[in-house]
């Protein structure tokens, strides 16, 4: 297996990343990864024009990991508050568990602290997503206790099947360690 190589997304992107995100995420497609939120949203996970606004919004970008010229898998990491933020990160499903995931995040952290020099990184994940959030705590990060609500009635952020989802904040120290 080559190695994963990594690039900044431009718009030319926008319809491989939709679909990368769509696969790990949502209907069935997404079931062959552990990743899925089949089971609490329907719709879809992201859009287009969110996409193009994080690829052409300061101190933010959308980074791609590939493997013998295929997308494997996705990220974007962006300055706020001081802060980076780890979002829209998806793994092709069939590629899931084999390390490609933990790789994509050393690069963000390595990224957000080495371009931004930002002191940490935070992401936010539905808090009932304990096998998620079990992942992200073995790679360093930790949760604030920090809820967020879910936008319940912005189809863009999916179909929620549940009345009672919620975002919980999590955060990691960068620096040497990233």
């Amino acid at each position: 297996m080559n190695e994963l190589t990594f690039r900044t997304a431009t718009a030319a992107d926008i319809p491989a990343l939709i679909e990368l995100v769509t696969s790990a995420y949502r209907g069935d497609a997404s079931r062959v990864g552990w990743t899925t939120e089949a089971d609490l949203l329907d719709g879809q996970r992201v859009d287009a024009d969110g996409i193009l606004a994080d690829i052409n919004r300061a101190r933010s970008v959308v980074l791609l990991a590939e493997q013998d010229g295929q997308l494997m898998a996705c990220c974007h990491v962006a300055d706020e508050n001081g802060h980076g933020y780890f979002g829209m990160f998806a793994v092709n499903p069939k590629a899931q568990g084999g390390g490609v995931g933990k790789q994509v995040m050393q690069y963000a952290e390595r990224f957000a602290a080495e371009q931004w020099q930002l002191p940490t990184m935070q992401m936010t994940v539905i808090d009932c997503r304990d096998e998620l959030i079990a992942f992200y705590e073995r790679r360093g990060y930790v949760r604030t206790g920090i809820k967020k609500p879910f936008p319940y009635g912005d189809a863009r952020y999916g179909l929620p099947k549940r009345d009672d989802l919620q975002f919980e904040v999590l955060e990691k120290p960068l620096g040497a360690a990233a």
